[in-house]
């Protein structure tokens, strides 16, 4: 995940004493994530895996790469190295092969070969359960690392990549300057009945509806309650249940 910086709101003379909390208050924030769950009851990544293995792998060498471009390179990469064993027998240079359409893909594959030793010496070949167990290996920060605990072992968990990163900042709804900062703001204000859920529902607001280059904000289901200054609409989307989620798939 890239460095990012919180930039100054626009109208704002004073960004940093704008940025200590959330712009909403408990009610506004439990019907915000009431929408996104009505909106997508059962959110989920788009990052492919078969286990918990594969799923660590997916997301390690999804770092300043796109969901799509990593399920192409793992779907055959999966097909024949589905475990820490499998891995370490295909090879560092056979691993490049598979993935070398992927930015990194050198020290990624360094990192999954090495990671793989780690599992299979230190943990029987079995995927950690913990936080500080998985940020021991290589490859593997906090963000994955959380990533690996909702979506593996169904843990509540907030991984800040990019997009939420973003959409905390933008909205206002948990404003700060690192990913470990959004993140704990995250944790604290998001009602622990929509926690385990969240995660994806922020990724997913931020790739199709609020993005990067424009927001959408007339498609967007909480556009009444948005208190971001980029906001160029006030009238909610219509709140209805989209249609189950299908992965894209590169060309």
């Amino acid at each position: 995940m890239k460095n990012v910086k919180l930039k100054s709101l626009p109208g704002s003379s004073k960004p940093k004493a704008a940025a200590k909390r959330s712009a909403y208050g408990p009610a506004e924030v439990e019907e915000i994530f009431r929408r996104f769950s009505v909106q997508r009851p059962e959110p989920r990544g788009e990052l492919e895996h078969v286990n918990p293995f594969t799923l660590v792998v997916a997301v390690a060498l999804s770092a300043q790469a796109t969901d799509v471009g990593v399920n192409k390179a793992t779907r055959p990469l999966f097909a024949v190295a589905d475990t820490p064993e499998k891995m370490l027998a295909l090879g560092e240079d056979r691993l490049r092969d598979f993935i070398k359409t992927i930015g990194l893909y050198r020290n990624k594959a360094k990192n999954v070969i090495a990671l793989s030793e780690k599992l299979i010496t230190d943990f029987g070949g079995e995927v950690p359960r913990t936080r500080e167990e998985l940020m021991t290996l290589p490859g593997v920060g906090r963000k994955t690392a959380n990533v690996v605990l909702q979506m593996a072992f169904g843990q509540a968990a907030i991984a800040v990549d990019t997009h939420i990163f973003r959409i905390a900042n933008r909205i206002r709804l948990a404003p700060g300057k690192t990913p470990d900062e959004v993140e704990a703001k995250l944790m604290r204000v998001i009602p622990k009945h929509y926690l385990y859920h969240a995660h994806h529902w922020l990724i997913l607001h931020g790739r199709y509806v609020c993005k990067a280059r424009r927001p959408e904000c007339e498609r967007c289901v909480i556009a009444d309650l948005c208190k971001s200054p980029e906001k160029t609409c006030d009238i909610p989307a219509p709140l209805v249940e989209l249609p189950p989620q299908v992965v894209p798939v590169a060309g």
